[in-house]
């Protein structure tokens, strides 16, 4: 092993970088990005530490759209350094000169490109950044444009084919940059084609492929092209597409007009989409296979079978994929290679390096990818070629016997014809004379305790070191040593020892020394008490730490837990440090908790020793958790368990309780045991009682003299086994179903009593006074009905009935015998006497009565109603509320005939209609509301005149009218009805009023009057007919006799 080196207090020799660069041949997403091995920040604490530039950001491709109204372009740089980086760039190799072009300017390390133009600019940019240290260069970025031409506007010749014929129609995109999504118009825009086993529509070439034309085809057909970065889109001119009239073409054998090239090369990771689409008559099927094994799991098959696409491509789907296009003429086959590459990726990267002149750099990068990677070395981003001293074998780099020349930035580049990757670290070159932290130090040590003098100076090389003490050069003995880093080791040290220490280092680059001084004292002792202490949860201790030391030396206390510094903070509420005196300080522990329990430490420091004392405190509480719960045997009702004790704390465990939980219970449930009780000292009993064909967990719980402790851990799930049913179905019940029936229904047993696998229910009846059991078997455990039908018995016939339960393992127990009905059925006959009257123009009252009393009452009735001229289907129907014996059908239309029939129903269905009876409604009411209303207020009366409304021929005629009333802001109204066209209201004092009037018909109500607004005040006589009278104060007693027409208010 290489002895410590005198220069061990400067900052690690070797420091991992982060700046590796990435490829800019990587698709969008997935560029590699590798991890530090550390933060930078790690090792550059201080801040006047000086270093050479290291990347933060460097530049990503880029794709600029030239339809942009942003004309700039910017490609980012920034690096780290101190110095400061200054920044330059290169395209394509070759230095941008910022100064000479007025286009291109520096923002920090960012090129910002003015009116940016891909004849000048388009290419691979790489950003240099430099300092007193070194030059780095980014990895290489690529910058695009991203444009979309106009297609040409000739006009394009039309296609003419027979049917059945297959065609191919040319899109010949415009100039283009980047890649563009293809689509086709039918005809005319929005209506687009549609892609199926019969049309293909290539993303490679942007053709449309027709394998066999129809009639339908025919029309003209538009290629529309997208940008995938702009999103800009154009359309191309019509190409017509028509038949021939020279007949029909026959079939033929597929051909294969558009496949994926021989050689397909894909980035791993990436989304492959391989094509293949085929003319042919009857229309091709594609199939896909790979030659030499299967198409991966992931692939899935698009457009009809035309597309293999296959996600997430590794290197194992490499090989022969094969698409192959049949149809009943034949088949024809094509077969090409799939290539998957992976770009570098880094396995061992550089580190920044400190040496000293005329040591060995030796760095060595290596990285995978496939073709296998290449490597090449830079120093301040210029390349590094082999010479004397020099060595570099692919991604090795040796040098001898290091000079100050060689310091600087060097660069690991791996790459292959897919992407490179940068691995960058800085060589540090050491030369410096000694030089010390401080030249005095005070070093204060404890009588017969080992002293150990440090000398530790900066240099390069490595200096040659000497002792002495006062001014006599020491010279080791067996007492005194001079270790290989350095150190002057004194063991047993005594007063005679004290003295100065002088460390004194020297190099080709010059000398320096330091100075210790060392003082010898007493050993200092350290009491605790009580060194150990029972307590019980939630008791109180004190613990007295007391120190005996050199009273010149300050003294400082620690209090510890399981050598875990105290966090009087975080546990404040339970311990307290107190000083009592300047040498003693106290542990107060406050309701102690079980995980108080421990080795308690006061550490006692001065600045010549250290000393420990250490006390136990043990607590009393509840038991811990049980060990591991295991089911040693189980059977239908028992399960056996067995478990480890858990720790007592200090108190003997009295009994163990045995829990149980199933999908049925609620939670944790204490189950029976045998024996019981269950004693501390047992580690295993029988849990009893169980239900059969159960899923179970079972815990232990331990109680002792203090309480009851946590439960262990659940053991496995378990089945017990199962067992013959022993719980009857509930609540046996029947009724209802139709005529013939017996209908029988019970509560289902739950899962948790069915006792095993192949439940079911044995039902059986038989009629009163009957002997002989008809049993029947229901095989769903879920099932709560049985019917059985018979034609020969009467409704309601009463019988005995019992229900009863099995499984695989045999018969359980029948439920108690109950007496259940047969079905009365539906009603059997029809409602009589039904009758039928208009009400208005909207209205229709039927009215009926109940058919006579028997089997199949009706629990409410049915009527259905529609028009003359209608069939019965699409008329309406409404029910009853219960036996209501009639109903108002509303919402008809005026002077229509409707035929109406009324049918009863019961939970079983409905039984026969009464035969239909017409009914028409009455016209509709006038439509004309009463108009030219005149008004007289007399106090609180109101005369009220009005025009008579006039019915039209489709309308029924008046019979009156009526008049309603009510107060502003109240909902309730007051009506009058009056054979006449006046009428005369008395309106309580206060208030304002709002009168309208509606006349009266057969047919119903018309249509209401303008509004009338009457103010009505204690005191006041008026009579009013005009607006204006509105406007008067309304506590003014004046008599006023007007006569007019009202101005109209909109209705309510």
């Amino acid at each position: 092993m290489k002895p410590d080196s005198s220069s061990s207090s400067l900052s690690p020799r070797i420091r991992p970088r982060h700046d590796y660069g990435g490829s800019p041949d990587w698709p969008p997403f997935s560029r590699y990005s590798m991890s530090a091995l550390s933060s930078q920040e790690d090792y550059r604490s201080e801040e006047n530490e000086e270093f050479g530039p290291v990347f933060i950001q460097e530049p990503d491709d880029a794709i600029f759209a030239l339809d942009s109204e942003d004309k700039k372009v910017m490609m980012n740089c920034e690096a780290r350094g101190n110095p400061k980086p200054t920044y330059s760039w290169l395209i394509n190799g070759t230095d941008v000169d910022v100064e000479a072009d007025f286009r291109y300017s520096l923002i920090d390390g960012n090129l910002i490109i003015n009116n940016a133009s891909e004849t000048i600019d388009y290419g691979r940019y790489q950003c240099r950044a430099e300092n007193s240290f070194g030059t780095v260069l980014s990895r290489e970025a690529l910058l695009q444009f991203a444009y979309l031409g106009a297609f040409s506007k000739r006009t394009r010749g039309g296609v003419s084919v027979r049917e059945g014929q297959g065609v191919v129609l040319m899109c010949t995109p415009p100039p283009h940059s980047p890649e563009i999504i293809y689509s086709w118009v039918f005809n005319e825009f929005p209506s687009f084609v549609a892609e199926d086993s019969r049309r293909f529509i290539s993303q490679e070439t942007g053709n449309l492929y027709i394998s066999k034309v129809q009639p339908s085809d025919v029309g003209s057909y538009i290629c529309l092209v997208k940008n995938s970065v702009t999103n800009v889109k154009v359309l191309s001119p019509p190409t017509p597409l028509t038949l021939r009239t020279d007949g029909v073409m026959g079939e033929y054998e597929p051909k294969i007009e558009v496949h994926f090239p021989q050689t397909v090369m894909a980035a791993k990771g990436v989304t492959v989409r391989l094509e293949c689409f085929a003319l042919g008559n009857p229309v091709p099927t594609i199939t896909w296979r790979k030659m030499n094994g299967n198409i991966p799991k992931k692939a899935r098959l698009r457009k009809s079978q035309a597309v293999l696409e296959i996600p997430n491509i590794q290197l194992e789907d490499s090989g022969s994929y094969e698409c192959k296009a049949e149809n009943s003429r034949g088949g024809t086959a094509f077969r090409g290679y799939l290539q998957v590459y992976t770009f570098p990726q880094w396995v061992n990267v550089i580190n920044d390096t400190q040496l000293d002149s005329g040591e060995q750099l030796h760095w060595d990068c290596r990285a995978t990818g496939k073709p296998r990677p290449t490597y090449r070395w830079l120093r301040d981003g210029e390349p590094l070629t082999p010479q004397k001293r020099v060595e570099i074998v692919n991604g090795e780099l040796i040098i001898h016997r290091v000079q100050q020349a060689d310091s600087g930035m060097y660069q690991c580049i791996a790459e292959n014809k897919y992407g490179a990757i940068y691995s960058s670290a800085e060589l540090k070159i050491l030369a410096s004379k000694p030089m010390f932290s401080s030249n005095s130090v005070k070093f204060i040590a404890t009588m017969g305790k080992d002293v150990s003098l440090e000398c530790r100076p900066r240099a390069s090389p490595k200096p040659r070191v000497t002792w002495r003490k006062g001014d006599k050069r020491i010279q080791p003995n067996r007492r005194i040593m001079l270790l290989r880093n350095n150190t002057l080791r004194i063991v047993n040290s005594s007063r005679a020892d004290e003295g100065t220490y002088t460390c004194r280092a020297e190099n080709l680059f010059g000398s320096a020394e330091m100075a210790t001084v060392l003082l010898v004292k007493e050993a200092m002792r350290v009491e605790l008490s009580p060194s150990r202490v029972e307590v019980t949860v939630g008791e109180s201790v004190v613990l007295s730490c007391k120190a005996t030391h050199d009273p010149s030396l300050d003294v400082s206390f620690l209090w510890l837990l399981n050598n875990q510094p105290l966090d009087f903070q975080r546990e404040g509420s339970h311990f307290e440090y107190i000083q009592t005196q300047s040498s003693t300080v106290d542990l107060m522990i406050r309701s102690i908790l079980l995980k108080h329990a421990g080795k308690y430490g006061c550490q006692v420091q001065t600045s010549a020793d250290t000393v420990y004392a250490e006390a136990e405190l043990l607590v009393r509480g509840p038991p811990g958790p049980p060990g591991v719960v295991i089911v040693e045997e189980i059977t239908d009702t028992t399960a056996t368990l067995s478990w480890s004790h858990g720790v007592d704390n200090h108190s003997p465990i009295s009994t163990y309780n045995l829990q149980a939980r199933s999908p049925f219970s609620l939670g944790w449930q204490t189950v029976k045991t045998d024996p019981d009780p269950v004693t501390g000292d047992m580690e295993s009993a029988m849990a009893i009682e169980l239900n059969p064909w159960v899923e179970y967990e079972f815990r232990v719980v331990a109680t002792n003299a203090i309480g009851t402790g946590d439960p262990s851990a659940p053991s496995r799930v378990v089945r017990t086994k199962e067992a013959v049913p022993s719980v009857p179905p509930a609540n046996v019940r029947g009724g209802n179903g139709r005529r013939h029936e017996l209908v029988i229904s019970w509560e289902p047993v739950s899962e948790e009593f069915q006792n095993g696998e192949g439940f079911g229910y044995i039902v059986a009846f038989r009629a009163n006074g009957t002997r002989g059991w008809k049993e029947k078997m229901v095989t769903s455990a879920d099932s709560t009905t049985y019917k059985y039908r018979d034609e020969t018995f009467p409704p309601l016939t009463p019988f005995e009935v019992k229900v009863g339960v099995y499984n695989n393992k045999g018969d359980g127990p029948f439920s108690k015998e109950v007496t259940v009905f047969s079905a009365e059925g539906e009603p059997r006959e029809a409602p009589t006497e039904v009758q039928a009257s208009a009400v208005s123009s909207s209205e229709i009252r039927v009215a009926w009565k109940p058919p006579n009393p028997g089997p199949g009452r009706p629990w409410g009735y049915e009527v259905s109603y529609w028009k003359d001229v209608e069939q019965e289907e699409s008329g309406k129907k409404r029910r009853t509320n219960g036996n209501e014996t009639t109903m108002l059908l509303s919402g008809l239309e005026g002077s229509t005939v409707y035929l109406i029939t009324v049918k009863g129903f019961n939970s079983i269905g409905q039984g026969p209609a009464s035969p239909a009876m017409k009914a028409a409604t009455r016209k509709a009411p006038p439509s004309q509301p009463p108009s030219n209303l005149m008004w007289i207020q007399e106090g609180n009366n109101v005369s009220l005149t009005w025009d008579p409304v006039k019915a039209m021929d489709n309308e029924s005629d008046v019979i009156g009218y009526k008049v309603l009333l009510h107060q502003d802001g109240r909902g309730h109204s007051q009506v009058m009805r009056t054979p006449n066209s006046s009428a005369v209201l008395t309106l309580p004092e206060g208030g304002t009023y709002i009168i309208e009037v509606r006349a009266v018909s057969e047919g119903g109500e018309g249509v209401a009057s303008s509004q009338v607004r009457v103010l009505t005040s204690s005191g006041v006589r008026a009579k009013s007919g005009q607006s204006s009278v509105h406007g008067l104060p309304w506590g003014t007693a004046w008599t006023i006799l007007l006569m007019a027409k009202l101005v109209p208010s909109a209705p309510l």
